[in-house]
This record gives structure tokens, C-alpha cells and sequence, in this order.
């Protein structure tokens, strides 16, 4: 089943829908959280939410050093203590060829679970710390595209265009008779 899991990408739907918390602790989240792992290694990301594979829950993984020991996974991910601001570029796996500038909280304390329900806390700043809203942000149906400016959207504009075109071309069914 996992095994045909894939990266979606925009504009899917499920991207914005805004994910369950995980009641079950099973041995199918540790199979979709290590072939999430994969698919993020495969595509050279740090950070990989689950509504990125399609899958409504609140689960992502990380590895931001690219290091096989230094993967991290989260489960019912809960953000707070923020302290601070800084900009920093970032990119998206379900946005490919575009990145953006982008402001998050410099400092913050993540509450969390892993795979067997275990409480997890931890405090991060600079680089795991904008992994971890980057990836938050997933969770609740936000992209990067909700948090860069005007004139950054605009400069992503014709790769928006194509994204949403070869959406159409895979989903007629889909397709919306407004946009």
C-alpha cells in the first residue's frame, strides 16, 4: 500500500485541507512514516508532511542535515514559545522549481509524539526550527505560496500556470470552471 505513495503537488485539494490528529499508534503510521522518509531522501527534501503523500493525518519526518541517523519523526506536532523573526528562503517538495522568502519564528518549543504515542519535546531554532513551521504549515492546509509576498508570487506565476495546468490535463474531472 505505501509503496504507491507519491509526492503530490500543486494544486491538489488535499493540500489545503487542514489534517486529523493520529489516535492510533499502529504498524501502518511506522510504515507510512518510513516510506516517507524515502520519498524525502528520493527527492532530496528535508521535511516531508503527510498531506504531501495524501494522507490527512498530522505526521511529518525530517532529516535536516541529510544524515541516515539524523531522520526525525513527528506525530500530532504542536508549536509553541515562539521568539523572535527571521527570513529565510524556502522551497517545497509539492512546489517544485519554486522558492521564496519567507518569515518564521527564529525560536520555539515543539510538542509531539513518535510512532509508539511517546511524548516528545524539544527546542529548536534557525534551520529545525523553520523546518518544523514549514512543515506545521502543511499540517493545516498552508502553503508557501500563502506566505510570500505579491511580487514573489508574481515572479512564480508561469510555474503556477504550468502546475495547474498539467493538474487539469490528469484531473478533467476536476478541473474548476473558475479560477
Amino acid at each position: 500500500m505505501t509503496q504507491d505513495l507519491t509526492i503530490i503537488r500543486y494544486p491538489d485539494p488535499r493540500l489545503r485541507k487542514v489534517s486529523v490528529p493520529v489516535t492510533h499508534f499502529t504498524p501502518e503510521l511506522r510504515e507510512l512514516a518510513l516510506r516517507m522518509v524515502e520519498l524525502m531522501k528520493e527527492a532530496r527534501g528535508v521535511g516531508l508532511a503527510a498531506p504531501q503523500v495524501g494522507q490527512n493525518i498530522r505526521l511529518f519526518v525530517m532529516n535536516p542535515t541529510g544524515e541516515e541517523d539524523d531522520v526525525r519523526i513527528y506525530v500530532n506536532p504542536i508549536l509553541s514559545d515562539a521568539d523572535g523573526e527571521e527570513e529565510g528562503e524556502e522551497g517545497c517538495l509539492s512546489l517544485p522549481n519554486i522558492t521564496a522568502k519567507v518569515w518564521r519564528s527564529k525560536l520555539l518549543r515543539l510538542n509531539a509524539q513518535d510512532l509508539e504515542g511517546n511524548p516528545i519535546e524539544e527546542t529548536a531554532d534557525g534551520y529545525i526550527a523553520r523546518i518544523w513551521q514549514h512543515e506545521t504549515d502543511h499540517l493545516n492546509g498552508t502553503l508557501i505560496l500563502d506566505r510570500m509576498g505579491p511580487v514573489a508570487r508574481l515572479a512564480c506565476r508561469r510555474i503556477l500556470k504550468e502546475l495547474q495546468q498539467k493538474w487539469d490535463d490528469e484531473h478533467p474531472d476536476q478541473k474548476k470552471k473558475k479560477r
